[in-house]
Formats: C-alpha cells, structure tokens, sequence
C-alpha cells in the first residue's frame, strides 16, 4: 500500500492558480482536471478551493458514482495532528470512500405504522 501525500490545512488553502485542491474528510482532493465535468457547475468547487467541504459535500448527497470517481483524484490526506475525524454522513463508510447504503429497519417502520393504525382504528370505533 502506497503512502499517501500529506498536507497541512494551510498547504491545501495556499493553492495557486493551477491547483483546485479541496478537503472532505480528511481527505485532500485535486478537482482542477473535473471542473468543467462538474454536474453541479464549476463554481461550486471554487467555492471550496482550499477549505474543508465535507459538510456541504454530505449535505447535497452525492451518488455512488460519485464516490466512485473521487478516488480519481484523492492526491493526499491531512497531516495527523490537523485531522478533524468528521464522520461521513449517511452514505459514506469513513476512510474507505465508498458508498453503502444506512441499514433499513423496516419491520420497525411497519410495526410502528401498524400499532398506530391500530390505536386510531379503535379510537375511531369507540
């Protein structure tokens, strides 16, 4: 297994023309060669050029082909002693960059329906 680059927070905000590097989760990512392939425009990456965009990358719900494609270009990882450990949101297994689906509990779901239902049909009838 091959180490990956590492890098200070100031080092990925200091990025120069060349460069669109951003962080999520930890993560360093050089999203230059996706800018123009971007679904979401260009722009949105810009707006992250440098700075941590775990919780803006989370909240919009990426694909997993999305989480496919980042591998492309993960350039490096935060030095230890800066790493904020976020832990990924649904649809993120943390350090593996791949896409799992959240467990679904729906026999709890339909219990919970069900004993509702339940209530209020003999509520109703009462």
């Amino acid at each position: 297994m091959t180490e990956l680059k590492q890098f200070t927070r100031k080092e990925v905000a200091e990025t120069d023309r060349k460069f669109t590097r951003i962080i999520i989760h930890d993560k360093v990512y050089d999203v230059t060669q996706f800018l123009n392939e971007h679904p979401g425009g260009e722009e949105v990456l810009l707006d992250h050029k440098g700075v941590d965009a775990s919780e803006d990358f989370d909240d919009v719900g990426h694909s997993a082909d999305a989480h496919e494609l980042m591998k492309k270009y993960m350039v490096g990882e935060i030095i230890d002693a800066e790493k904020k450990h976020s832990q990924p949101k649904k649809g993120w297994v943390a350090g593996q960059e791949k896409h799992e689906e959240a467990p679904k509990s729906s026999f709890t779901m339909y219990a919970v329906v069900g004993i509702i239902a339940a209530l209020l049909f003999a509520l109703w009838y009462m």
